[in-house]
């Protein structure tokens, strides 16, 4: 059983049973001598993907919640159901977009280190690789003389995604992409 300190973005734990994923922690200290750290949680229940706040101490204990990490690949999308590859035994894994809407921001068609995240026979998730290989798309013209500590630009990568990069990079452009926090990592 896990302790909220041991949490961090992407664990999973049980809360009344269902199955939640953290999306977001704060920690704050209060000023008082003898407090401890508080934590603040935004979690997200896996079956109905409603969001839950919890606030606790760091030695609050939680249900850890056991699930199957099975490796997949995406293949196609027809409407709005996006069907995966499971790279075990070949079988399809349909998602509908609404289910996965945030994960589709990062995921292109060669992508590897996808996981599909399976409890009692039924799949809840994806679970994405903590970086992502993405093309800028759209942005504004590159700056001449431009450097790597200057100000930020909007750019559109291939998927949709809006990410914040420095002025020096160009369309066409592969960059890497934090899929936790959506930040401009770097190059490619």
């Amino acid at each position: 059983m896990p302790k909220a300190c041991d949490l961090k973005r992407g664990s999973i734990v049980s809360i009344d049973g269902a199955p939640h994923a953290v999306e977001s922690l704060k920690i704050s200290s209060p000023t008082a001598r003898g407090s401890s750290s508080l934590y603040h949680f935004r979690l997200r229940n896996l079956s109905t993907k409603n969001k839950l706040d919890k606030h606790c101490k760091g030695d609050e204990m939680f249900v850890d919640c056991q699930f199957q990490r099975k490796p997949i690949q995406f293949s196609y999308t027809h409407g709005d159901v996006h069907t995966f590859m499971d790279l075990e035994d070949y079988s399809e894994i349909a998602f509908n977009a609404e289910d996965i809407q945030e994960e589709l921001q990062y995921i292109t068609e060669e992508m590897d280190g996808i996981n599909a995240l399976i409890s009692d026979g039924k799949v809840f998730g994806i679970e994405l690789p903590p970086v992502a290989e993405l093309q800028i798309s759209q942005c504004d013209p590159s700056m001449r003389g431009a450097s790597a500590t200057a100000r930020t630009k909007p750019a559109t990568m291939s998927t949709g995604l809006i990410v914040q990069v420095p002025e020096y990079l160009a369309p066409e452009e592969i960059i890497r992409v934090d899929t936790r926090t959506g930040d401009f990592l770097g190059r490619a």
